[in-house]
């Protein structure tokens, strides 16, 4: 309860979770808008192209102007069939090249197939796909253009192959910077809900543990006290009154640390109404026990402590004194404070022996106090002495984990 919430910082979301046009949702849109610019951008201006290659290249006509357009429209179909749009992309472009037409931006509509075939996690058939056009070029460029359109065409210099090599690798690479990226997007956005699911188990364990210890506590009295009313109820009123009234303050009591507990459930961001118990609430828990018919002797006095550790050590204790008053058949108990170098020991000792038809209880009282312990670095050891009773014995550090600051 005494934990106060940091608000995030980093990146903004976007950038964390990579542009939309990446993101799973948007993935599976048909992306027409980009498709249809595309497509457009190819046909115009391979047109102008055209004229600028007038008279070294065949003259487009319907045939490549279908070309273009299939080139282009397939697309439409790269995010959900990227291997066949990548290869459909490279064959329509190498047949519009075999059959003489202009060079031009027909060949961007392979780098995008290829892109995204590449940041499917398709690589091989994309890196195929660049190669086979690449390799289908230099054929033609160097030995099938003397029987290929246009007519009286010459082989085509060397450079103009390691220019488009150039290209070829430009797109690889680009595509698998892009690739890389976002894996580690994608493993940066698991590691994130990995530990926001770890915080969350974390923090239901917290309010079990809370809820666990205040009513574990606070029933155990008001169990006695119900017992002690009626007992008396006939022959000694004023003290059946006594008991009513005793719980009737435990149960308000309980009730406040419930709400208190629950409210970081409603409202998360904000700070606790009350400020949480420690140790120096120690002498009402050990007025508390003597309402339950427990004698409580206590020794030392506790140093200065962190919230936290503060917290753990009066949950620790109460819970200790919950267990023999339900479990034990002493009717006496003994606290004990040291600080040993730089922590702080605390024993809690009753002479039993066990009793009751759940004596032992159900475990889950030591298995929270031994949580508690853990989460700040310390230990405890439960079990029967040597000459009968049992003993509680913890040991915390006094200097706070980071997380507990």
């Amino acid at each position: 309860m005494e934990e106060q919430r940091v608000p995030a910082v980093g990146p903004p979301h976007w950038w964390r979770s990579g542009p939309p046009w990446w993101r799973q949702e948007e993935r599976a849109r048909w992306p027409w808008r980009s498709t249809a610019l595309v497509t457009a951008f190819v046909l115009i201006g391979s047109n102008y192209a055209a004229k600028g290659q007038a008279g070294e290249r065949v003259d487009l006509d319907l045939f490549a102007r279908v070309l273009l357009l299939v080139a282009g429209l397939l697309l439409l179909w790269r995010h959900r069939h990227p291997v066949a749009v990548a290869f459909g992309t490279a064959g329509a472009v190498m047949v519009y090249l075999g059959a003489g037409y202009p060079y031009g931006p027909v060949f961007l509509t392979v780098a995008i197939s290829c892109f995204s075939a590449i940041v499917a996690g398709h690589r091989r058939a994309a890196w195929s796909a660049l190669g086979a056009l690449w390799a289908g070029h230099v054929l033609v460029a160097h030995w099938f253009y003397q029987w290929l359109p246009p007519s009286g065409d010459s082989a085509a210099a060397w450079g103009q192959e390691g220019a488009i090599a150039a290209w070829v690798l430009a797109v690889v690479a680009l595509s698998e910077l892009v690739r890389t990226r976002r894996e580690q997007w994608a493993k940066e956005q698991a590691e994130r809900a990995q530990a926001a699911r770890r915080r969350a188990d974390e923090e239901r364990l917290r309010i079990a543990r809370e809820l666990h210890d205040v009513l574990a506590h606070s029933i155990s009295v008001i169990n006695v006290q119900a017992g002690v009313g009626l007992a008396l109820l006939d022959s000694d009123p004023e003290q059946a009154r006594t008991a009513l009234t005793t719980i009737k303050a435990q149960s308000k009591e309980a009730l406040g640390e419930v709400r208190q507990v629950l409210d970081t459930l409603r409202a998360p961001g904000d700070a606790p109404r009350a400020p949480a118990p420690g140790l120096d609430r120690l002498p009402e828990l050990v007025d508390q026990a003597a309402q339950a018919g427990l004698t409580v002797d206590v020794h030392g006095s506790p140093p200065p402590l962190p919230p936290g550790t503060d917290l753990a050590a009066f949950r620790i204790v109460q819970e200790a004194l919950t267990n023999v008053v339900r479990h034990s058949g002493s009717r006496h108990a003994r606290v004990h404070l040291d600080r040993e170098g730089g922590t702080l020991r605390i024993r809690v000792d009753d002479d039993g022996p066990a009793t009751g038809a759940d004596a032992g209880g159900s475990g889950n009282g030591l298995a929270g106090m031994r949580e508690r312990a853990a989460a700040l670095g310390g230990t405890i050891e439960a079990g029967p002495r040597a000459d009968g009773g049992f003993r509680v014995l913890t040991v915390l550090p006094l200097t706070a984990k980071e997380d507990d600051r």
